[in-house]
């Protein structure tokens, strides 16, 4: 969709005869039927004079294409302006300028960031010139005309209120202003900006190359589809085996046959380390593979994070980020905009959405709504958080009211805990989630070992992080201090252990940062991902006394948002406050204690908690 389409000829007299601003609000509003803000009226006011000021040159075509306000595929958001026409070779171009009013900005530490004034305030937020490029990248990715019609699209940012500083346009920022130029304010700017202009536009194109962009087809490029095809050639973890690969195609007919008019909806059930992850992506490459509009969803940001990361140097960070979307994305999604969404992780989605859990009606719904064929792993003894509302049930309900076709599929084969599912089983039965045939474990087919101390505990699990495969996870019962002092110690236990939780700086990285094994990671950053060994604490809030398991709310630490309105719900309903914070905190640790492929060592800070599990190990004797 384009708010305003014309040439240079027209834009310049439309400049002339009337407020730039008022021409591009009758156009918006007829295009969305929606209101605009004072903010981006302003905007169009102040930014489209200073363009019209650099398309005063003999230099660039009349007959140039010109646009403002493009509609991006796969995000609600829109290029500033767009030119577009030929160069020296009759090559086709489109020239993307980001339109920014700012005048002063800051530098962050972090990747592509800048810290500015927007919305009464300093905010952090994204440098113009990545901001402008991820654009380009995703027209690239996913406007069939881009690839079809050898469109080349060149990206740039225009902050015409800004004096060159040396922040700005810092050596920091050089990885994306070589890739989006960034032109500052001064006319020596300007002549640079039309210089670049006048470089990709020296023929005009009525518009033509401009309306290719338009019309093009949403779908996943043919380029951007054999890279990521090829992204999992000779990787064997991402090998199917057994029933995941009946599984994959039966999901893969089905999404292949999924329509408006007959949707469908599947659920694949499957406990930790059956391979839902593994499926979940080798589904996403195959479908976009196939040019069907796929999105791998996940309410959890760490596997996404992790996944996006492994994939630097082969894809366009960029391009592969936006086949991957948090749950909470699809509040005013168009019906049936996505062939396919694979939600992993789903019994941890919630109802409400935002920041503030105020937004939309519930996560099961919406993306059913979203589209043709919805795809929802899901374990539900994974549930960690109060909020996580991911059942069977629900989705069921939801996909009957769609009149979608239920599909529903068991992953059993088990490729994490050594292929143990009698440690699965054991867990179940040792912290009273289930009670199974498994009282005992056989620790020769899976490493399990309880430890005296913490320190010998993280120490052991440091002596086995083999290509950094091995971590320290925790219960959240200890305050993160070191989030705002970075010199504090989180974790502390006696006299001889402190450690920090994980790193602010990691963030959904942690589990395979560097140096991250000296720090505690906790369920947000490792829920979904796995290692070789994993080290757990068990904290206060779960405790065993005389043979029984026994949760305790109050133990966790009071900024642990998983437990959130436990004291409330206490008051109304304190059966079901205390049957679900019981559940909460035993599958907490259940997720914890299964990251690990080949051993899982643990320690507790209760130590007739600690003798219970000792107990509880095949050949144990207390004497």
């Amino acid at each position: 969709m384009i708010v305003y389409a014309a040439t240079k000829q027209q834009f310049l007299k439309d400049s002339d005869n009337d407020d730039i601003e008022d021409v591009i609000l009758r156009h918006f509003k007829e295009a969305t039927g929606k209101k605009v803000g004072a903010s981006e009226i302003r905007s169009w006011q102040g930014s489209l004079a200073y363009m019209a000021k650099v398309l005063r040159d003999d230099g660039l075509p009349n007959s140039a294409g010109l646009a403002i306000e493009l509609h991006i595929p796969q995000s609600s958001k829109r290029i500033d302006f767009l030119l577009t026409g030929r160069d020296e070779n009759q090559a086709k171009n489109a020239v993307l300028i980001e339109l920014k009013q700012w005048s002063k900005a800051s530098a962050t530490t972090k990747d592509a960031i800048v810290k500015t004034a927007l919305g009464g305030g300093l905010v952090e937020t994204i440098h113009p010139s990545y901001q402008v490029w991820s654009y380009a990248a995703l027209l690239e990715g996913f406007n069939e005309a881009v690839y079809d019609k050898s469109i080349e699209v060149r990206p740039c940012a225009y902050l015409h209120n800004y004096v060159s500083d040396g922040i700005i346009n810092s050596a920091h920022y050089e990885a994306y202003t070589s890739k989006a130029p960034l032109f500052l304010k001064g006319p020596e700017e300007l002549a640079k900006l039309r210089s670049f202009l006048k470089k990709h536009i020296i023929h005009g194109d009525n518009k033509e190359v401009l309306y290719e962009l338009a019309s093009g087809k949403i779908r996943p490029s043919k380029a951007l589809a054999e890279a990521l095809s090829g992204l999992m050639t000779g990787k064997p973890e991402f090998v199917l085996i057994d029933d995941q690969k009946s599984i994959f195609e039966s999901v893969l007919a089905a999404a292949s046959e999924a329509s408006i008019e007959a949707p469908k909806v599947l659920i694949i059930e499957g406990g930790p380390g059956t391979g839902k992850t593994v499926l979940a992506i080798n589904l996403l490459v195959r479908l976009t593979a196939l040019k069907l509009l796929s999105k791998y969803v996940s309410k959890n940001a760490a596997p996404r994070k992790v996944y996006e990361s492994k994939l630097v140097g082969t894809v366009k960070r960029s391009h592969f980020s936006n086949f991957f979307s948090g749950s909470g994305a699809f509040i005013d999604t168009a019906p049936n905009t996505y062939d396919a969404l694979i939600v992993d992780e789903a019994h941890r989605l919630n109802a409400k959405s935002g920041l503030y859990g105020n937004l939309g009606e519930n996560q099961i719904n919406e993306l059913i709504k979203s589209a043709k064929c919805s795809i929802f792993f899901i374990d539900e003894d994974q549930r960690v958080t109060l909020n996580d509302i991911g059942n069977k049930q629900a989705i069921r309900a939801f996909a009957e009211a769609k009149g979608a076709t239920v599909e529903e599929y068991i992953l059993s084969s088990q490729f994490r805990c050594s292929g143990s599912d009698g440690y699965l089983a054991w867990l179940d039965d040792v912290l009273e989630i289930h009670s199974t045939a498994n009282p005992l474990l056989d620790t020769s087919e899976y490493e399990f070992k309880v430890f005296d101390s913490p320190q010998a505990m993280h120490a052991a699990i440091e002596q086995k992080n083999h290509g950094n495969k091995a971590r320290v996870v925790a219960g959240y019962c200890w305050p993160w201090l070191s989030k705002k002092d970075s010199k504090a110690a989180d974790i502390v236990i006696g006299n001889d252990y402190a450690r920090q939780w994980n790193l602010d700086q990691d963030g959904s990285l942690w589990i395979i940062a560097e140096n991250s094994i000296e720090q505690v990671g906790c369920i947000h950053t490792c829920q979904g991902l796995e290692v070789d060994y994993i080290g757990v604490i068990i904290g206060p809030d779960l405790v065993v006394r005389d043979g029984q398991v026994v949760t305790s709310p109050h133990e966790r630490d009071k900024n642990d948002k998983s437990i959130r309105g436990w004291k409330t719900l206490m008051k109304k309903q304190p059966a079901l406050a205390q049957q679900e914070t019981d559940l909460i905190i035993k599958n907490t640790y259940r997720t914890l204690m299964t990251r690990g492929m080949k051993g899982c060592y643990l320690y507790c800070t209760d130590q007739e908690t600690a003798q219970y599990f000792e107990g509880r190990l095949a050949g144990y004797s207390n004497g």
